[in-house]
Protein backbone atom coordinates (compact mmCIF):
# COMPACT_ATOMS: atom_id res chain seq x y z
CA UNK A 1 0.00 0.00 0.00
CA UNK A 2 1.32 3.57 -0.93
CA UNK A 3 1.89 6.12 1.76
CA UNK A 4 -0.89 8.48 0.38
CA UNK A 5 -3.38 5.78 0.27
CA UNK A 6 -2.80 4.80 4.04
CA UNK A 7 -2.64 8.00 5.19
CA UNK A 8 -6.35 8.65 2.78
CA UNK A 9 -7.41 5.19 4.36
CA UNK A 10 -6.23 6.69 7.64
CA UNK A 11 -7.85 9.79 7.46
CA UNK A 12 -11.00 8.24 6.30
CA UNK A 13 -11.51 6.20 9.77
CA UNK A 14 -11.17 9.89 11.68
CA UNK A 15 -13.87 11.57 10.05
CA UNK A 16 -16.80 11.95 12.33
CA UNK A 17 -20.10 10.20 10.19
CA UNK A 18 -22.41 13.62 9.77
CA UNK A 19 -25.60 11.32 9.85
CA UNK A 20 -24.77 9.60 13.08
CA UNK A 21 -27.40 11.32 14.99
CA UNK A 22 -29.89 11.16 12.15
CA UNK A 23 -29.24 7.34 12.07
CA UNK A 24 -30.12 6.86 15.71
CA UNK A 25 -33.27 8.46 15.33
CA UNK A 26 -34.16 6.61 12.18
CA UNK A 27 -33.07 3.65 13.46
CA UNK A 28 -35.08 4.40 16.77
CA UNK A 29 -38.31 4.78 15.03
CA UNK A 30 -38.05 1.69 12.99
CA UNK A 31 -37.39 -0.38 15.95
CA UNK A 32 -40.44 1.72 18.22
CA UNK A 33 -42.55 0.72 15.43
CA UNK A 34 -41.44 -2.59 15.03
CA UNK A 35 -39.87 -2.52 11.55
CA UNK A 36 -43.57 -1.44 10.08
CA UNK A 37 -42.24 1.93 8.80
CA UNK A 38 -41.11 2.70 5.83
CA UNK A 39 -38.74 5.50 4.31
CA UNK A 40 -41.95 7.77 3.68
CA UNK A 41 -43.48 7.39 7.35
CA UNK A 42 -40.16 7.63 8.96
CA UNK A 43 -39.41 10.90 6.83
CA UNK A 44 -42.87 12.44 8.50
CA UNK A 45 -41.78 11.25 11.96
CA UNK A 46 -38.50 12.91 12.07
CA UNK A 47 -40.44 16.19 10.58
CA UNK A 48 -42.63 15.59 13.01
CA UNK A 49 -39.90 15.57 15.75
CA UNK A 50 -38.75 19.44 14.12
CA UNK A 51 -36.25 17.72 11.97
CA UNK A 52 -36.45 19.09 7.92
CA UNK A 53 -34.84 16.17 5.99
CA UNK A 54 -35.55 14.73 2.66
CA UNK A 55 -37.08 11.50 2.39
CA UNK A 56 -34.02 10.23 -0.29
CA UNK A 57 -31.56 10.90 2.81
CA UNK A 58 -34.15 8.76 4.82
CA UNK A 59 -34.29 6.05 2.25
CA UNK A 60 -30.12 6.08 1.45
CA UNK A 61 -29.62 5.94 5.32
CA UNK A 62 -31.99 2.96 6.05
CA UNK A 63 -30.30 1.04 2.87
CA UNK A 64 -26.97 2.13 4.71
CA UNK A 65 -28.28 0.62 8.37
CA UNK A 66 -29.89 -2.25 6.35
CA UNK A 67 -33.59 -1.23 7.90
CA UNK A 68 -36.07 -2.25 5.12
CA UNK A 69 -40.37 -2.05 5.63
CA UNK A 70 -42.07 -5.07 5.63
CA UNK A 71 -43.99 -6.73 2.57
CA UNK A 72 -47.32 -7.03 3.00
CA UNK A 73 -48.75 -10.46 2.42
CA UNK A 74 -52.25 -10.87 0.62
CA UNK A 75 -55.56 -12.05 2.76
CA UNK A 76 -56.57 -15.69 1.98
CA UNK A 77 -60.30 -15.41 1.03
CA UNK A 78 -62.81 -18.35 0.54
CA UNK A 79 -66.11 -18.37 -1.28
CA UNK A 80 -69.11 -20.34 0.03
CA UNK A 81 -71.33 -19.88 -2.85
CA UNK A 82 -74.60 -17.48 -3.87
CA UNK A 83 -77.17 -17.32 -1.19
CA UNK A 84 -79.53 -14.39 -0.47
CA UNK A 85 -79.82 -11.07 -2.30
CA UNK A 86 -76.33 -9.35 -4.07
CA UNK A 87 -76.21 -5.55 -3.58
CA UNK A 88 -75.17 -3.14 -6.51
CA UNK A 89 -71.67 -1.88 -6.06
CA UNK A 90 -72.15 2.00 -5.70
CA UNK A 91 -69.05 2.68 -3.59
CA UNK A 92 -67.22 1.99 -7.15
CA UNK A 93 -63.76 2.21 -6.00
CA UNK A 94 -64.08 5.78 -4.65
CA UNK A 95 -62.34 5.09 -1.54
CA UNK A 96 -62.39 9.17 -1.04
CA UNK A 97 -64.71 10.80 1.89
CA UNK A 98 -65.43 14.20 2.93
CA UNK A 99 -66.30 13.56 6.54
CA UNK A 100 -66.79 11.17 9.24
CA UNK A 101 -69.11 8.44 9.10
CA UNK A 102 -69.75 9.03 5.40
CA UNK A 103 -68.33 6.02 3.51
CA UNK A 104 -67.32 2.98 5.94
CA UNK A 105 -65.91 -0.69 4.46
CA UNK A 106 -66.01 -4.46 6.45
CA UNK A 107 -64.97 -7.37 5.32
CA UNK A 108 -63.81 -10.78 7.48
CA UNK A 109 -60.25 -12.51 7.80
CA UNK A 110 -58.76 -15.56 8.89
CA UNK A 111 -56.00 -16.21 11.28
CA UNK A 112 -55.01 -19.96 12.28
CA UNK A 113 -52.79 -20.75 15.34
CA UNK A 114 -52.25 -24.24 16.95
CA UNK A 115 -54.90 -25.81 14.62
CA UNK A 116 -57.17 -22.96 15.78
CA UNK A 117 -58.89 -20.64 14.02
CA UNK A 118 -59.79 -16.55 14.68
CA UNK A 119 -61.86 -14.86 12.61
CA UNK A 120 -62.26 -10.62 12.09
CA UNK A 121 -64.65 -8.55 11.29
CA UNK A 122 -63.94 -5.18 11.19
CA UNK A 123 -65.78 -1.84 10.32
CA UNK A 124 -63.29 0.87 8.96
CA UNK A 125 -64.61 4.54 7.96
CA UNK A 126 -63.21 5.60 4.83
CA UNK A 127 -62.67 9.58 6.11
CA UNK A 128 -59.74 8.49 8.00
CA UNK A 129 -59.19 4.71 7.72
CA UNK A 130 -60.21 4.45 11.67
CA UNK A 131 -61.48 1.29 12.54
CA UNK A 132 -64.24 2.06 14.50
CA UNK A 133 -65.64 -1.12 15.56
CA UNK A 134 -64.97 -5.12 15.30
CA UNK A 135 -65.56 -8.38 16.47
CA UNK A 136 -63.39 -11.33 17.51
CA UNK A 137 -64.70 -15.12 17.17
CA UNK A 138 -63.33 -18.51 16.86
CA UNK A 139 -66.38 -19.66 14.33
CA UNK A 140 -67.16 -17.43 11.44
CA UNK A 141 -70.91 -16.82 12.66
CA UNK A 142 -73.31 -14.45 11.51
CA UNK A 143 -73.69 -13.12 15.58
CA UNK A 144 -69.43 -11.89 14.72
CA UNK A 145 -71.13 -9.19 12.09
CA UNK A 146 -74.01 -8.63 13.99
CA UNK A 147 -71.87 -7.82 17.07
CA UNK A 148 -69.37 -5.86 15.00
CA UNK A 149 -72.34 -3.87 13.46
CA UNK A 150 -74.26 -3.55 16.67
CA UNK A 151 -71.01 -2.01 18.38
CA UNK A 152 -70.75 0.46 14.70
CA UNK A 153 -74.12 1.81 15.21
CA UNK A 154 -73.49 3.24 18.47
CA UNK A 155 -70.78 5.62 16.87
CA UNK A 156 -73.42 7.39 14.74
CA UNK A 157 -75.42 10.48 15.70
CA UNK A 158 -79.14 10.95 14.57
CA UNK A 159 -77.75 12.58 11.25
CA UNK A 160 -75.25 9.66 10.14
CA UNK A 161 -76.31 7.28 7.47
CA UNK A 162 -73.20 6.35 5.84
CA UNK A 163 -72.54 3.62 3.00
CA UNK A 164 -71.49 0.42 3.91
CA UNK A 165 -69.52 -1.44 1.22
CA UNK A 166 -68.31 -5.08 1.48
CA UNK A 167 -67.27 -8.16 -0.86
CA UNK A 168 -70.36 -10.70 -1.33
CA UNK A 169 -69.91 -12.46 1.64
CA UNK A 170 -72.68 -14.62 2.66
CA UNK A 171 -73.06 -12.74 5.63
CA UNK A 172 -73.60 -9.51 3.85
CA UNK A 173 -76.18 -11.15 1.68
CA UNK A 174 -78.35 -12.23 4.60
CA UNK A 175 -81.84 -10.88 4.95
CA UNK A 176 -81.18 -10.13 8.62
CA UNK A 177 -77.85 -8.33 7.91
CA UNK A 178 -79.64 -6.20 5.70
CA UNK A 179 -82.94 -5.75 7.62
CA UNK A 180 -80.38 -3.88 10.34
CA UNK A 181 -78.74 -1.93 7.25
CA UNK A 182 -82.09 -0.57 6.27
CA UNK A 183 -83.69 0.27 9.10
CA UNK A 184 -80.48 2.42 10.39
CA UNK A 185 -80.76 4.74 7.23
CA UNK A 186 -77.52 2.92 5.92
CA UNK A 187 -77.13 1.87 2.10
CA UNK A 188 -75.76 -1.16 1.20
CA UNK A 189 -72.85 -1.92 -1.15
CA UNK A 190 -71.19 -4.52 -2.46
CA UNK A 191 -67.77 -5.26 -4.58
CA UNK A 192 -68.48 -7.30 -7.66
CA UNK A 193 -67.74 -11.18 -7.92
CA UNK A 194 -64.46 -11.79 -7.45
CA UNK A 195 -63.12 -8.44 -7.48
CA UNK A 196 -61.06 -7.65 -4.33
CA UNK A 197 -60.08 -4.33 -5.57
CA UNK A 198 -63.48 -2.87 -5.44
CA UNK A 199 -62.70 -3.01 -1.37
CA UNK A 200 -59.52 -2.69 -1.76
CA UNK A 201 -59.15 -0.54 1.58
CA UNK A 202 -60.41 -3.15 3.47
CA UNK A 203 -57.90 -5.53 1.71
CA UNK A 204 -54.81 -3.38 2.47
CA UNK A 205 -55.99 -2.88 6.38
CA UNK A 206 -55.95 -6.99 6.55
CA UNK A 207 -52.56 -6.90 4.58
CA UNK A 208 -50.90 -4.60 7.16
CA UNK A 209 -51.89 -6.25 10.31
CA UNK A 210 -50.70 -9.13 9.06
CA UNK A 211 -47.37 -8.57 7.34
CA UNK A 212 -46.79 -6.13 10.39
CA UNK A 213 -48.14 -8.28 13.42
CA UNK A 214 -49.23 -11.67 12.81
CA UNK A 215 -46.10 -13.67 10.41
CA UNK A 216 -43.68 -11.59 12.55
CA UNK A 217 -44.85 -13.40 15.96
CA UNK A 218 -45.44 -16.79 17.59
CA UNK A 219 -48.45 -17.28 19.42
CA UNK A 220 -49.23 -20.13 22.12
CA UNK A 221 -52.63 -19.51 21.93
CA UNK A 222 -55.92 -17.98 20.18
CA UNK A 223 -56.38 -15.80 23.57
CA UNK A 224 -52.64 -14.37 23.22
CA UNK A 225 -53.48 -13.50 19.69
CA UNK A 226 -56.72 -12.20 20.28
CA UNK A 227 -55.25 -9.95 22.71
CA UNK A 228 -52.55 -8.91 20.25
CA UNK A 229 -54.97 -7.78 17.53
CA UNK A 230 -56.89 -5.76 19.94
CA UNK A 231 -53.51 -4.12 20.97
CA UNK A 232 -52.83 -3.61 16.95
CA UNK A 233 -55.94 -2.60 16.22
CA UNK A 234 -55.46 0.29 18.86
CA UNK A 235 -51.71 1.22 17.70
CA UNK A 236 -53.05 1.68 13.83
CA UNK A 237 -56.14 4.03 15.59
CA UNK A 238 -53.86 6.03 17.62
CA UNK A 239 -50.36 5.61 16.95
CA UNK A 240 -49.84 4.55 13.65
CA UNK A 241 -48.83 7.39 11.06
CA UNK A 242 -50.72 7.46 7.30
CA UNK A 243 -49.20 8.95 4.76
CA UNK A 244 -52.66 9.82 3.17
CA UNK A 245 -53.49 11.76 6.39
CA UNK A 246 -50.61 14.24 6.43
CA UNK A 247 -48.63 12.38 8.41
CA UNK A 248 -51.25 11.86 11.56
CA UNK A 249 -52.96 8.92 12.14
CA UNK A 250 -56.55 8.28 11.85
CA UNK A 251 -57.91 9.54 15.32
CA UNK A 252 -55.43 12.25 15.57
CA UNK A 253 -56.68 13.27 11.63
CA UNK A 254 -60.32 13.10 12.86
CA UNK A 255 -59.88 15.01 16.25
CA UNK A 256 -58.11 17.91 13.73
CA UNK A 257 -61.25 17.31 11.18
CA UNK A 258 -63.81 18.18 14.15
CA UNK A 259 -61.33 21.13 15.51
CA UNK A 260 -61.82 22.92 12.25
CA UNK A 261 -65.21 21.96 11.56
Amino acid sequence: MSRSTWYHNMDALKRVDRHAELKDKISEIYHCHKGRYGYRRITLSLRKQGLLVNHKTVQRLMAELSLRSLVRVKKYRAWKGETGRVAPNILRRDFSASKANEKWVTDVTEFSVQGKKLYLSPVLDLFNREIISYSLSERPVMEMVNTMLRDAFLKLSPEDAPLLHSDQGWQYRMAGYQAKLKAQGMTQSMSRKGNCLDNAVMENFFGTLKSEYFYLSQFSSINELRKGIEEYIHYCNNERISLKLKGLSPVEYRTQALKAA
